[in-house]
């Protein structure tokens, strides 16, 4: 398997059983029974031949819609023609009331241009180690912005300083952090998108090795700039080392770093705060009854082992405006048994609501080590769908969402709010104008910057 399929957004996949996702992406983008496809071009010349029937107009159209062999190029030949027409059958079949992908969605006083947002993917690119972002970093989210990304949500951002996943991670845990992320933001918002970012600290997951650090998948040492890690409990992830158990003083000051976090982040112009209660990162750790084996207040059963993640809700959401949107990012399910799973998650779910969370960003494992997860297109989606339906909160879907027509009927089937292209965002920052041809829709109805209005499809 190779470097590209070992990630998806910024959960990490190495340590898991995980299918040829190439092969099953090339298989599901025919979309249905090959056998009902169109005949290739060499099918129908040698059946016109046969018959001695002339090129009609309709045959050069059939011709041009149909797939010229079996090769990833011909199903995406094919695909162009047939989203369209997929798209307006699955209309047809739902409420006509359903948002469709570029519909806009408002949160609070924020309204998000359309429902397609860019999911944050760590990059690991502040190299000199001070978490301040870079001029690759306002490359990297503005142009997905100029692409036409409802909202970008900036990758994992530490709290505190023995927060970071890496050395190289990005950080708002002092003021001085500030001012390096205006520029970013404005050059956001600029290009018409929602800047919102990732508030994180990895616990038992922190200090561990990247392609710019080395030592990957390993703890980073001590000499090589590493340095020891917390968690709910002395349990290591993998092989990392053993992390020591936070006293309850330690978490009160953590809750305080989320909500510092965020005003700073506030301060420098993001519009959406969103916490990272997912893969296997502290908060996860604390919630999950395999990684959090405390007897206080903080473990046992689900309101203690939640307790951080609300009491973390309620600081950022007191230290940011009424009007920001506060998202949080879950794993519905840990995958392995006796852990975190999709009833857990619905009930927190409904509690977070109630504690002023506007959308829950969907995701699932991440937590424990050496499971199997059922990689495939969609596969997180349906945990979405659930807890949309059974918490009544708004949800975005991940999961290899990589196809126009694939995203455009999670919404159409009302499975999410809004859907977060994070793999085919990197190969191509200009998905969603790309999608919205695919689909149909008028250029003049499409986010384009006028700077690219010459070039619209």
């Amino acid at each position: 398997m190779s470097n590209d399929d070992l990630t998806h957004e910024n959960f990490d996949f190495r340590g898991f059983d995980v299918p040829d996702l190439k092969a099953v992406t090339l298989a599901s983008s025919s979309d249905g029974d090959q056998s009902k496809q169109p005949k290739t071009k060499h099918e129908d010349a040698s059946k016109n031949r046969k018959h001695g029937k002339k090129k009609s107009k309709s045959d050069a159209r059939s011709k041009k819609r149909a797939g010229a062999g079996k090769t990833s190029e011909s199903f995406d030949d094919y695909e162009d023609y047939e989203e369209r027409e997929a798209v307006s059958k699955a209309d047809k079949k739902v409420s006509k009331d359903r948002p469709g992908l570029f519909a806009p969605m408002t949160l609070r006083e924020v309204t998000v241009r359309n429902r397609i947002w860019l999911p944050p993917m760590c990059t690991y690119s502040s190299f000199a180690r001070d978490g301040r972002p870079t001029p690759f970093h306002y490359q990297h989210y503005v142009s997905r912005a100029f692409g036409g990304f409802g909202m970008v949500i900036v990758e994992s951002t530490a709290v505190a300083l023995e927060g970071r996943i890496t050395p190289c991670d990005l950080g708002l845990w002092e003021d001085g952090q500030i001012d390096a992320w205006r520029w970013i933001v404005d050059g956001i918002r600029e290009a018409g998108a929602v800047p919102a970012i990732q508030l994180n600290h990895a616990g038992r997951k922190a200090s561990t090795g990247c392609f710019a650090v080395g030592y990957d998948g390993q703890s980073v040492p001590e000499e090589a700039g590493g340095w020891p890690t917390m968690a709910p409990s002395e349990i290591a992830f993998g092989g990392l080392r053993t992390p020591r158990a936070l006293s309850v003083d330690e978490i009160h000051g953590l809750v305080g770093a989320f909500a510092a976090a965020a005003g700073r982040a506030v301060a420098a112009g993001f519009q959406a705060i969103q916490i990272h209660a997912a893969h296997g990162y502290l908060i996860s750790q604390f919630l999950d009854p395999l990684s959090n084996e405390r007897d206080d207040e903080y473990g046992g059963d689900l309101t203690g082992r939640s307790r951080f993640l609300v009491e973390v809700v309620d600081a950022v959401r007191g230290a940011v405006p009424e009007g920001v949107p506060v998202l949080v990012r879950i794993s519905a399910t840990d995958w392995a048994a006796g852990g975190w799973d999709l009833d857990q998650t619905i009930a927190l779910s409904k509690v977070l609501k109630e504690h002023g969370v506007d959308v829950m960003d969907v995701s699932t494992g991440g937590i424990m080590s050496g499971v199997s997860i059922p990689v495939k297109p969609n596969y997180q989606v349906p945990f979405s769908e659930q807890v949309k339906a059974k918490a009544d909160i708004p949800v975005t879907a991940v999961g290899l969402i990589t196809k126009p027509k694939q995203a455009a009927k999670i919404l159409a089937h009302g499975e999410a709010d809004a859907v977060e292209i994070g793999r085919a965002a990197l190969r191509d920052p200009y998905w969603p104008l790309r999608a919205a041809n695919k689909l149909g829709i008028p250029s003049t109805e499409i986010p384009y910057a006028p700077q690219y209005v010459a070039g619209a499809y």
